[in-house]
Parts: structure tokens; sequence; C-alpha cells
């Protein structure tokens, strides 16, 4: 079944619905006509009559409609559907919008608007909204709100964070416009959707859903390979971590836990008390880490006949763009186990000691701001050579300075192009970055030694161009092709080049 907003087949997308697939969430939305209530495909409520449905690509787009979102299946928990497209430049320029109105790190101190997307874009406001309406159906602006609301009701629903801060936190600039958005599109206050108890114990829950089959052991050994003792923590079903936000000049340091569910196809991410001020940012940072928004099917589409087997494996990201190009400067040319140690002796000698609940976690990782003034031979006692010393402090000083951005809305060419030209980052660890930090599903580090093992073209005169040539026939997903390759060598995880 495709989900393509021009071609999306009703008779198909009921069928789904009868058969509440968990393939399909998020990927259309069921508007009831009956009740004025949209739903997501796996809502555990009584199929409606096929007469009484109507199919919605998007929740902005049932919401324009008229419909109000279900309070049992809470469509504010489906994983979100980005879909690739290499042929139309409309299509992909409406889905770059899209991408920086998802991104709230992509907008600094003032608030996302057509205009400032258009600037961004490099055209004009008017061409944004018509290729955003051609290709979602609604504008930018009502695709932002809808985003918005959701966003509140999520914290409304699983949080104790007061009224005015899940409206502040959720992008309304005014408790007023929040409380008037509110009842115009769902119909009752924001208060009346506060559930009584689940508040209490340390830290605040909330529930994020993905789209099966998805190898959560797999993601889980990524991660515990490369794990930093006293930063992060990797468990059977779970995994912890310190982390440190900077938002509207304040820094927010905390804890965090994200626990699978694989029954329900969600993962329960708990967050310390400090942390409550950027929920949202946090919950988009973990899910661009996890790759819960991932769409297996339209991967598979293409992926499957080189990479059978593998249809469960999606692309780990990071909590931080930025420790994560660190730590890949610092896993050049050496084994992970080593780069494990190099990152454990950065963070012991300039992480920050940090209090929380969980033993393995006392530190965290360096700022920016502490590793671009960072003198080389403190680095050099650590065991960090010279180049990488240079490529730490370049990163770190070009993040610190606001002139690179390593996050999911950032340019990915333009971004790419920055940290070649930055000391000791080549194209192997620019791509790298693209496809971990950037959620770049088309990145291709081609000169990496794992990967031309499991393509079996390491022993060619040109490897590099041999492995680039092949991964033309997996465009647009060759992120998840570099995965899936990895995966073939069972020993990846110690080979040179996959830090």
């Amino acid at each position: 079944m495709t989900t393509d907003a021009d071609t999306l087949q009703p008779d198909a997308c009921y069928l789904a619905l009868q058969a509440r697939d968990a393939r399909f969430d998020g990927c259309f939305f069921t508007g009831v006509t009956s009740t004025g209530i949209y739903c997501r495909p796996v809502c555990r409520v009584r199929t409606p009559k096929r007469e009484n449905c109507r199919f919605f690509t998007h929740a902005a787009q049932a919401e324009v409609a008229g419909f109000r979102p279900c309070l049992r299946c809470r469509p504010e928990l489906a994983p979100s559907a980005p879909r690739w497209s290499i042929q139309d430049a409309s299509d992909v320029l409406a889905q770059q919008a899209a991408r920086l109105l998802d991104e709230p790190e992509a907008w600094d101190t003032e608030p996302p608007s057509v205009d400032r997307l258009a600037r961004r874009l490099g055209v004009s406001d008017r061409h944004v909204r018509r290729i955003f309406e051609a290709r979602f159906g609604v504008s930018p602006l009502q695709y932002l709100q809808t985003r918005r609301l959701l966003t509140a009701k999520q914290l409304l629903a699983d949080t104790d964070l007061p009224v005015t801060q899940v409206a502040l936190v959720s992008g309304f600039a005014s408790v007023r416009r929040f409380n008037a958005a509110f009842a115009q599109h769902y119909g009752l206050s924001p208060s009346r959707l506060r559930r009584e108890g689940g508040h209490g114990g340390t830290g605040v829950a909330v529930r994020l859903g993905y789209r099966p089959p998805y190898d959560v052991q797999a993601m889980l050994g990524f991660f515990r390979t490369r794990e930093i003792a006293g930063v992060e923590f990797v468990g059977e079903t779970e995994l912890g971590r310190t982390l440190a936000i900077e938002l509207g000049g304040k820094l927010h340091a905390g804890w965090l836990q994200a626990r699978f569910d694989e029954p329900r196809h969600q993962v329960v991410l708990t967050v310390g008390d400090t942390l409550r001020p950027v929920l949202p940012l946090v919950i988009r940072r973990l899910r661009a880490a996890l790759d819960l928004d991932a769409d297996p099917l339209a991967i598979a589409s293409v992926l499957h006949g080189s990479f059978p087997d593998t249809d469960g494996l999606r692309v780990p990201g990071s909590l931080s763009g930025y420790e994560l190009a660190v730590r890949a400067v610092l896993g050049q040319q050496i084994t992970v186990a080593a780069a494990r140690t190099l990152a454990r002796r950065l963070v012991e000698r300039f992480g920050e000691p940090i209090e929380t609940p969980w033993p393995q976690l006392t530190r965290l990782f360096p700022g920016p701001a502490v590793l671009a003034a960072a003198a080389g031979d403190a680095l050099g006692e650590l065991g960090i050579v010279r180049q990488r010393q240079a490529a730490i402090v370049g990163i770190a000083r070009a993040v610190a300075e606001g002139r690179l951005q390593l996050h999911a809305g950032a340019d990915v060419p333009a971004t790419v192009a920055l940290l070649k030209t930055l000391p000791g980052i080549g194209d192997w660890t620019a791509q790298y970055i693209a496809m971990r930090a950037l959620r770049w599903p088309d990145a291709f580090p081609s000169g990496d030694v794992a990967l031309q093992k499991a393509l079996g073209v390491q022993q060619l005169k040109q490897a590099a161009r041999e492995a680039e040539a092949a991964s033309q026939a997996w465009k647009p997903w060759r992120s998840y092709a570099v995965i899936r390759a990895w995966a073939r060598l069972g020993a990846a995880p110690i080979l040179k080049g996959t830090p």
C-alpha cells in the first residue's frame, strides 16, 4: 500500500485499519465522520464502517477537515512519516520545508514563520505556500499549528507540567493564544486533558511510538559497544544517559532513560526534573537517536533484495550532534574499543560532574565552549594525536560560535561542505556525521573500510569509487544500506572505520 499524499488508496487503508497493522502507524490517519474523531490505524476501538471513513496522510489534514484527535489511540504518539524523493524538485523543497518545521532546533530564539522559512529555503514565501499545500494539502502554518497542538496534548496527558509551561515549550507565544487554539481545534480546554495520577515518582515519563519491524537488540547492541562510562549505560531493554541542552541562553542539564516496550511498539522516555523545560527537544532528539520515525516498508522496498533479513535495522542517531561529531573524530582509523577509551578519558578530564538517581551516570559530555578552549597538551595527554586534537577543537569552536549546526534541521550539503573545511575532517567523517547527526537517509561514507569489506570491493584499486558506484541502486536510503552492510560482517563493531 502506498501512502503518498497523491496516491493514498482508501480501500487499502481500510484493510490496514481493520488489521490494526502497526507497520502503517503514522503513515495515514482515519477521520470518522460519525464521531468527528481521527485515529491512528492501530486504534483499539471498534472498527468504523467503511462509508464513515476518510483517510489523511497527515494529522494536520484531518484537523483542517474538522476532525479532533482520538483520546484513546492519541495521534500525537504516532511516529512521523518522512518520505524522500530524488525526482521532483518541488517535492524535495516541500519535504525540506516540513523537515525544518518539525525541527525546533532549526530556529533560534525566534519562532518559525512562512517568511523565515522561505528565506531559509532561498525562495519566495508565495512559492513555499504553493508547493507546501500541493504536497501536504495544508498550509505551512496549519502544519506547524497541528504539530504544536499535538506536542502540547502529549505533555498535558503524560506530565504534570503547568499549563503555562506546556504552552511555552510547545511553541506558543502566549497562554491566551494556546487556550484559544486548543479550544478551536479540540473543543475543550487544556486542563480537561490533564490525566489524574501517573505523575508520581522521580522524573516525567512519556510514550513514543514506532513502526515495526524494529530490531531492538541490534540498536541497543550498537550503543552498548560505544558506551562511555559515566555518561551513558545500556541495559537489556533500556538505555540511560546524561544530557545538556542550551535553549534561550540557558543550559539545562539532567538525565534520561529510554525503555523499549516492544509489545506496544513504543519507547517509554523518562527525564529528570531539570530537563522538563526542554522536554519537546528531548523527545525530538530521542526519536532521532533511536530512528523511531523510519518507515520500514519504504526502506525495505529498495533494500530488501540486496539485504534480506535486515528489515528491522535502523540508523542509530545521537542525542547530541556535536557530541557525535567529536566521537566520530576520536574513532578515525582506530577500533571502536580504542575510541571508547579515548572518549572516557575526555569525559573524565573535561566533563562536568552531575548528580543523578543512577550510579552509572555521573558526568556530562564536555560542552563546545570547554573543548574549544582545550589546550593541545591537555588533549595529547589523553592519547589523542595532534591531527585529531585540531579536528576536535575546530568542531567545538564552530559549534560554540554558531557557525556549525549539527541537527536534523540543518542544511545537509552546506553542513557537509563546512565540515570538510575544518582540520582533520574528510569525506568519510562528514558523511558519517550526516548519517547519524543530521539524520540524512542518503549519506554514504564510501571510504569506510568495514563498508568496503562488506560490499566485497576492499581489494580493488579504487575501492571507494567502486563502493559509491554500487550504492546508486540504494538511493535514497543509502544510510540504511550502510547499517545493513555492516551487519553482514557480524564483527563490524570492532573493525576500523565504524566509531
